[in-house]
């Protein structure tokens, strides 16, 4: 493994666009020479569709339950290659309401590392699902794996919600395992105030916005062949926005920095300062913070 692998991971809320993020950034990396390897850590084994143009690809987990156990399988048993050369390997999960994900993630983490498919490549990139609620969706931090953190969030409350949420967990472990906020990126939802709030986030956790991705429905027509924009439209401005977007990660060269989380008054504080919650939005928050606190 090269001493200038760069290990990055990608969190965000689920629903958020964080798979279909981080793989147009990632196709827009290899147009900088990049070679890429995707360690999809989500259940759903989306992380690595649009770029093997699949459903879903098979994952580490599934194989091993058929082979009888990792120790069993074979690196191209994993590990498929797709557009741009991308390597692509989902790590699985168990079935929903029992087991821990975070099994499969580091199953999968260490199978890859002792069978050299982190050699010859300058990106490993983590594809995590929602928040850092469970630890097992923490695995890349805790075992000192994802070196950068980019968090994918938008305007709406519950995604800055997780946003400082996974600061919290990257804090957690910041000073043992030397993981560092990267920056958030904004993937637009259109909602009041977006860039101004995704900004003003940023700056009260440490970090900055990396970039703020229009929303634009060529996304969702890509998506729809299983395909990033590079490849679909690789001329159009959505496809720019993802380059732009790639060349600030790849410019930011493991630059990051420790989180400042906030408060949950903080934050509702600071979205009734943009004047963006609505008497709606403040019962609902109540009824969170009720739940947050039974549990």
């Amino acid at each position: 493994m090269s001493d200038d692998l760069r290990q990055i991971a990608f969190y965000g809320k689920g629903g958020i666009g964080k798979s279909t993020t981080s793989q147009n950034t990632l196709a827009a990396l290899t147009e900088l020479g990049q070679k890429i390897l995707i360690v999809g850590c989500d259940p759903k084994a989306d992380s690595t569709r649009l770029i093997l143009h699949s459903k879903a690809q098979d994952t580490v987990l599934s194989l091993a339950a058929e082979a009888g156990s990792v120790e069993d399988l074979e690196i191209e048993d994993v590990m498929k290659v797709g557009y741009k050369d991308i390597r692509c390997v989902e790590s699985g999960g168990p079935e929903p309401g029992v087991g821990c994900a975070g099994r499969g993630v580091i199953t999968s983490i260490n199978f890859l590392e002792e069978n050299g498919a982190y050699d010859g490549v300058d990106y490993v990139s983590y594809d995590v699902l929602g928040d850092v609620v469970c630890g097992g969706f923490a695995m890349p931090i805790r075992e000192n794996k994802a070196q950068e953190i980019y968090i994918v969030m938008s305007g709406e409350m519950m995604a800055m919600y997780a946003a400082n949420n996974i600061s919290k967990g990257i804090l957690k472990y910041a000073n043992s395992g030397g993981v560092r906020l990267g920056g958030l990126v904004c993937n637009e939802r259109k909602t009041d105030k977006e860039l101004e709030l995704a900004e003003a986030l940023a700056q009260r956790l440490g970090t900055r916005l990396i970039h703020f991705v229009p929303r634009d429905n060529i996304v969702q027509h890509a998506e729809l062949r299983r395909m990033t924009v590079l490849e679909y439209a690789p001329e159009s401005d959505q496809a720019n926005q993802y380059r732009q977007l790639a060349k600030k990660i790849h410019e930011n060269g493991g630059n990051g920095t420790i989180p400042t989380p906030i408060t949950m008054d903080e934050l509702e504080d600071m979205l009734m300062e943009f004047g963006v919650m609505t008497a709606v939005d403040e019962n609902m928050v109540g009824k969170t913070s009720s739940v947050a606190a039974a549990v």
